[in-house]
């Protein structure tokens, strides 16, 4: 046997916990009159807004956006198919990306139970440069394991010197193009009885993966 083609697939995987959290609240109100629907829709965003400011001044909150009010009318229809007279809605809605947790939760239970305001879902992540790193580990490590199994065969084979020809993430070699390193982040918020507007947000940790495939010859 000189020669032999061994084709592998290495996988490897790494967990982390989240080092932000980007909460959405948008602030709502309605009404018949377009004037007072607005100036309720801007008073009712004023404390939530303050909020979020004084978190970043005490360094809890890293980045915060709000978009420009939104306002829209519908008419309703009666029982007997007729429109009735408009019905305006205002919306303004609000991200802040939290650095603790705690902070988080806390400021959540608060807002939570204010007229109009409405929380929306908790987005866990990594600063760019962490994710960047720990995709890189994830990746070198996964080839390590495929370089691992490729050499394993070899051996049951007799054969010594492994030459990696190609690798690719996963799908690639076959032509089939598929993600490279994945990353997943599952956040589970757990709301109490509707007699405590108490809120607690425990995010699950992280999960970076990559999956290469890799041809090598054998001799």
């Amino acid at each position: 046997m000189s020669e032999v083609t061994i084709t592998v697939r290495g996988e490897h995987e790494s967990r982390i916990a989240p080092e932000r959290a980007t909460v959405h609240v948008t602030v709502r109100a309605e009404g018949a009159e377009r004037s007072s629907v607005v100036e309720r829709a801007m008073r009712l965003a004023e404390p939530v807004r303050t909020g979020i400011t004084e978190r970043q001044e005490a360094g809890s909150v890293v980045d915060w956006s709000s978009k420009r009010l939104s306002v829209r009318a519908e008419r309703p229809w009666n029982e007997e198919g007729r429109k009735l007279a408009p019905v305006y809605y205002a919306s303004i809605d609000f991200s802040a990306t939290f650095i603790e947790v705690t902070e988080l939760s806390i400021w959540i239970s608060g807002i939570a139970a204010w007229d109009g305001v409405d929380v929306g879902w908790v987005n866990w992540h990594l600063t760019p440069q962490t994710r960047a790193d720990l995709e890189s580990e994830v990746a070198s490590a996964a080839v390590g394991i495929a370089v691992r199994r490729a050499q394993s065969y070899a051996s049951a084979l007799g054969l010594e010197t492994v030459t990696p020809v190609e690798i690719a993430d996963t799908g690639l070699i076959s032509r089939e193009v598929s993600p490279g390193p994945q990353m997943m982040a599952r956040a589970v918020a757990l709301a109490a009885a509707d007699s405590n507007p108490m809120m607690e947000y425990e995010p699950e940790d992280i999960v970076v993966s990559a999956t290469v495939e890799a041809r090598f010859t054998a001799h």
